[in-house]
């Protein structure tokens, strides 16, 4: 009995620790090359770190979603950019305060998410997707289209009048990249509360076998719906952290690439596991940003077409690595580390972060 405890908090230690550890890295004077375009502590790597975190908030919003209740949505970047374009058009607007601003966007980002997902859910599967996708549509075409209000194609300026001094401007992207940082531990703490919560192991429960669901007298599509509206809420607080850390925001994250992009990240870092959307975020961010880098490297330029096409294009080197990953790493990372520690301690497979199986996810539901 005494063995288990340490190993119960095992993952609350290491996960205190290396937030502890991100918080002090600003301070610190280090160096990746190949990776930060510098020291630890410059704009340019603050800043690029500060990108990662916003897009691993949103890649755990959407893990929630397909991890937890397998809903696969081609619209989650609706919710994303009703944050940050909600956000940008009240400061302009109302002139409210950071603060006012923020639970304003997040409320706007409920009531979409409540709205949208509510239709979405009287279908399934397939065609569930593609309700979500046009939903992301009608949301980019109205962004595109509304010039006065949500600045069109040329995307929307963050008014900084009624923002705090010390989220503006270069020299305070250390405070940006706390932000960030903040705005990661918030969303990781409100996914691991939902999975963990009858809420979660309901949804999870529909996920592997709906219909026994439904023959226990539960209401599995009332938890999928909360459970969709909690991670769009997520999403909505990803897209605040990404206007103030851009100081604005563009259509494009209202479109349904981005979700597509999200999907990779998730898959990359291993479906149903929670630090594996956090390293697919990451690591997608970092190789997009420095492989844009390479692209332009005077060593590419000078090889023969055949090596220098392919070599210039940053999505066509994250699409080959997408493919190995999926060919060879059908769990993304973290299931294939996942996989690899269980044949070591010879226990059966995961299919999912905590191993659950159905009679794990319908007991907690019954009591």
């Amino acid at each position: 009995m005494r063995g288990t405890v340490p190993a119960r908090w095992a993952p609350l230690a290491v996960g205190v620790v290396l937030v502890v550890v991100l918080a002090i890295l600003p301070l610190l004077n280090l160096s990746i090359p190949g990776v930060l375009p510098g020291a630890t502590y410059t704009p340019g790597s603050l800043a690029l770190m500060s990108l990662c975190m916003v897009f691993a908030a949103l890649a755990l919003s959407y893990n929630l979603m397909l991890g937890t209740a397998g809903m696969l949505s081609f619209g989650h970047a609706l919710y994303f950019g009703a944050g940050a374009y909600g956000l940008g058009i009240v400061l302009d607007a109302a002139q409210l305060p950071l603060a006012a601003g923020i639970f304003a966007a997040l409320i706007g980002g409920i009531v979409i998410a409540v709205v949208t997902g509510a239709v979405a859910m009287r279908v399934n599967g397939i065609p569930f997707a593609m309700v979500t996708l046009a939903f992301a549509q009608a949301g980019s075409v109205l962004v595109r289209r509304n010039q006065a209000i949500t600045g069109g194609e040329e995307g929307l300026s963050l008014n900084t009048a009624t923002v705090p001094d010390w989220l503006v401007g270069v020299v305070n992207t250390r405070n940006l990249y706390w932000f960030s940082l903040a705005v990661v531990v918030i969303v990781y703490l409100v996914v691991l509360w939902v999975d963990r919560s009858r809420l979660g192991h309901l949804a999870a429960a529909a996920r592997e076998n709906d219909l026994r669901v439904r023959v226990l007298g539960l209401q599995p599509t009332r938890a999928k719906l909360l459970v969709f509206v909690v991670a769009g809420l997520c999403a909505s607080l990803a897209g605040i952290a990404y206007l103030l850390l851009q100081s604005g925001t563009q259509p494009s994250a209202v479109g349904a690439d981005l979700t597509i992009t999200v999907l990779v990240m998730v898959v990359l870092g291993g479906v149903g596991f929670r630090w594996g959307a956090i390293l697919g975020g990451v690591l997608y961010t970092i190789l997009d940003q420095r492989l844009t880098v390479l692209a332009r490297a005077e060593g590419i330029q000078q090889l023969p077409d055949v090596l220098r096409v392919p070599l210039s294009e940053p999505l066509f080197l994250l699409g080959v690595l997408f493919i190995l990953v999926v060919m060879f790493l059908p769990g993304g990372i973290a299931g294939t580390v996942d996989a690899w520690l269980r044949r070591r301690r010879g226990s059966a497979p995961s299919a999912r972060i905590e191993a659950m199986d159905e009679q794990d996810v319908l007991e907690p539901v019954a009591r």
